[in-house]
This record gives C-alpha cells, sequence and structure tokens, in this order.
C-alpha cells in the first residue's frame, strides 16, 4: 500500500444516479464548495446526456438497473487512490475533503473510512457507532453515501455490492452492510470517523424498519450470513421491532411471514 501523503486530487466522488438530464444536482451536492474542482464520476442510469461545464466530470451512461450494480460500475472505473460514494440528494460541508483526506492520512492503515450525516434540521441524521474500529455489528449503522476507502485494496480484495440488494433491486436495502462486511470479511481494516461531512434529508429507505420491503430484505440478509439460524434470528428481530414500537402485537406473526418469505426468494435466487 502506497503511504504516501494523500493529497487534494487524489479524492473522486462516484456519484449514483438515473434519469437525469442536466447538471443541476450536481450544482446542489456542492453548493458549499467553491471551486470545486475534485474528479467526480457519475453513473447516470440512463441513455440522456448530460452537458458538464467543468471537466473534472466524467460520467458512464448505462442501462443497468439498481443502485448496487451502479456503485459496482463506479468502483470499477475509479481512477484516483482514495473514492468516496455518493448519492444525487446529499449536500456536502464546505470542509468534506479535507476531513475524509485528514482522516486517511492520519489512519495509514485504514483501508475503508465511514464518516457521518446530518438532516435538513441539522441533527445527526442517525445514531452512529462510538468505537473506531467498525465491526459486524456497527456497520449496520452506515448509509453508502458515507463509505469511502483506498480504491486499491477495495479492488484487489474484489469488494463489491450484491446486485441482489439495494434500491431497484429484489431486496430494497442492505446493499451497505453488505459491502463493508465483504471488506470485513476480507480482513480489511474499517474504521469510523465521527465527523459530517454532509447533509441529507431525514427520510431514508434504510430507517422505516417496520415497512414489508425492509423486513422482506433484513431476513433475506439473515439467511445469506447465518443459513438455518436466520429463522430464529428473523423471530428475534420481529420481536425487536415490536419492542420499538416499529411494529404493533397484531401485526407480528404477519411481518414474520413477510421475513419468511424475503428467506424464499433469497434461497431461490442463490
Amino acid at each position: 500500500m502506497n503511504k504516501a501523503a494523500i493529497k487534494n486530487d487524489n479524492l473522486e466522488i462516484l456519484v449514483s444516479t438515473k434519469d437525469q438530464n442536466n447538471d443541476n444536482f450536481i450544482h446542489k451536492m456542492f453548493k458549499n464548495n467553491s471551486n470545486f474542482n475534485n474528479p467526480v464520476l457519475i453513473i447516470n442510469q440512463s441513455k440522456k446526456k448530460i452537458d458538464f461545464s467543468q471537466d473534472n466530470f466524467r460520467t458512464i451512461y448505462t442501462d443497468q438497473t439498481g443502485l448496487s450494480n451502479s456503485r459496482n460500475l463506479a468502483i470499477k472505473n475509479s481512477k484516483e487512490a482514495i473514492c468516496l460514494l455518493a448519492d444525487d440528494d446529499v449536500i456536502y460541508t464546505s470542509d468534506f475533503i479535507q476531513i475524509i483526506l485528514n482522516a486517511f492520512n492520519k489512519n495509514i492503515n485504514a483501508d475503508v473510512i465511514t464518516f457521518q450525516a446530518i438532516n435538513e434540521l441539522g441533527t445527526p441524521f442517525k445514531g452512529y457507532p462510538t468505537i473506531k474500529k467498525h465491526n459486524k455489528r456497527s456497520i449496520s449503522t452506515i448509509n453508502s453515501f458515507l463509505i469511502a476507502f483506498r480504491k486499491e485494496r477495495i479492488q484487489m480484495n474484489n469488494v463489491k455490492f450484491d446486485s441482489r440488494f439495494g434500491l431497484g433491486s429484489t431486496f430494497e436495502t442492505g446493499d451497505e452492510y453488505i459491502f463493508l462486511r465483504n471488506a470485513l470479511d476480507n480482513k480489511l481494516n474499517v474504521i469510523h470517523c465521527p465527523k459530517f461531512i454532509l447533509s441529507h434529508k431525514s427520510v431514508s429507505s434504510g430507517q422505516a424498519v417496520g415497512k414489508d420491503k425492509i423486513i422482506f430484505a433484513r431476513a433475506a440478509i439473515f439467511y445469506k450470513y447465518y443459513g438455518f439460524l436466520s429463522y430464529i434470528k428473523l423471530f428475534h428481530h420481529i420481536l425487536l421491532l415490536l419492542n420499538i414500537n416499529a411494529i404493533n402485537f397484531v401485526e407480528l406473526f404477519f411481518k414474520y411471514n413477510i421475513g419468511l418469505k424475503g428467506i424464499k426468494k433469497y434461497k431461490s435466487m442463490s
């Protein structure tokens, strides 16, 4: 691994988007960043062309659908030493570049670093881990647009998103957990930096934990990693949802059956 100091232009932002035909979303994302000239790779799941006023933007157009496919295509075509995954509806802080670069320069053995977000009210987007080094439990708190990594280490270890998970896929959540779990299973050093790099509206598909589609996907993740034990873990998960009032008692067995359908669907795709 190259342990030389990471410079500003070594950070590339990998933006996943779809059906865009102008660059308004990009201007909003970087509205706090004057003279922004870092490399940006945009994966636009569309054939509509976008004209950009700056030459630091690259665009790949694709017929593929699904957020995980978009992320994987971006990783494959990234060029810089450090990459940051991005959604098209985030707004970066004025100092996000230096926060990220400082984190990698300070933690020269880190392969992946996750960060934090605030919502439109200026409060934390969600509860974040207080530990520095991630484990299999703490990665469940991280959204994909808060993940930065050393490209060489990710590509060398074939760390990817599972195309069956994420927005636009069969299972509409869990994509970032699987990516980070893949990194951990490959013995990569995944750490957390408790600094805010962006804002994001507080409504997020991954936060509606009691919704059928979320339980459907969560059960599939249980089976992916725990096999037969997933049926027990699913029941325990449903009880936790009941305990935090994400579902009510009369829904308990219905929600469990939703999870069983998720497991069955995952098994049919394996």
